[in-house]
């Protein structure tokens, strides 16, 4: 059997990498957000909408992942993750572009 493919090999195919998801998961994303549905954020859906085909949103969001902030999205700031390391954010900032 073939080894499962990396998160980062993934998400450059624009797959929702389910092991990104996991992590996500085990953070506090699922908190506020949702795949499909507006709980306090915006569902993953909409962002990665709203910013498809945007050379610039990966990095912008994973600007925004580890710093926090607020404004794109209404007055409701989000909480920085500070904690979390770069590639974790890429990978995450990834999954949520490729939601469908």
């Amino acid at each position: 059997a073939a080894a499962a493919p990396k998160p980062a090999a993934a998400a450059k195919a624009g797959k929702a990498d389910p092991a990104t998801e996991a992590a996500m998961k085990k953070s506090d994303c699922f908190t506020c957000h949702s795949a499909k549905k507006k709980i306090v954020g915006p569902a993953y859906i909409d962002v990665a909408k709203k910013y498809k085909g945007d050379a610039k949103a990966p990095e912008m969001l994973a600007a925004k992942i580890k710093n926090g902030g607020a404004g794109h999205w209404g007055a409701v700031p989000m909480a920085a993750h500070p904690n979390l390391k770069d590639d974790q954010i890429k990978a995450m900032v990834q999954w949520v572009l490729a939601q469908k």
